[in-house]
């Protein structure tokens, strides 16, 4: 009798131990496969968007590059204009009539409108508001006539391609006037 009661005890456990395994629902082959679909979907998008992304920033860097290739030899041809627009501005009072002064005068403006042709702007700095993204302060001066941070002078030009800045101005800028200390 104790053979029986220990099997039944025996039986009950692993009814018992049964239960709850039984009381969790089992997938189906069909809701595996289901939810493995729907994952690879998912897998898919992500994978498409990620390339249409990938896509649009090729196509980008590639219009950017065509854009501004020209960059570096405008650079380097920035410093004739200047050189020519010092010679002008030395020789305006003695040689304004002068042939030659002329001839170098329509040379410039010619080299001015094909680097506008090419998307070339100079910077436009006197009696405008400073503007880090723009100008370099070479130096302050105090000023009365003229709100303190407004740019007086220009020392070198300053340009842009497009919509960037290739070569900040160098400008002079009026700062309030210092007042001494009286002492006593």
């Amino acid at each position: 009798m104790a053979d029986q009661n220990t099997e039944e005890l025996k039986n009950e456990q692993t009814q018992q131990q049964e239960t709850p395994e039984q009381q969790l629902p089992q997938k189906s082959e069909v809701e595996i496969a289901n939810e493995a679909i729907v994952a690879v979907k998912d897998q898919l998008l992500r994978k498409a968007a990620e390339f249409e992304n990938y896509k649009k920033r090729t196509e980008q860097n590639a219009l950017n590059f065509a854009k501004y290739a020209s960059e570096n030899v405008i650079l380097d041809l920035l410093p004739i204009i200047d050189d020519l627009s010092r010679s002008l501005k030395s020789g305006k009072e003695k040689l304004e009539n002068d042939p030659f002064y002329k001839g170098i005068e329509l040379i410039l403006n010619k080299f001015a409108k094909i680097l506008e042709s090419q998307g070339v702007k100079s910077i436009e700095s006197v009696g405008k508001e400073f503007n880090v993204d723009f100008h370099d302060v070479m130096m302050q001066v105090p000023r009365t006539d003229v709100a303190p941070h407004v740019i007086v002078d220009e020392i070198e030009k300053g340009y842009v391609l497009y919509d960037k800045v290739i070569r900040h101005a160098k400008v002079v800028v009026a700062m309030a006037p210092v007042e001494e200390e009286v002492k006593n």
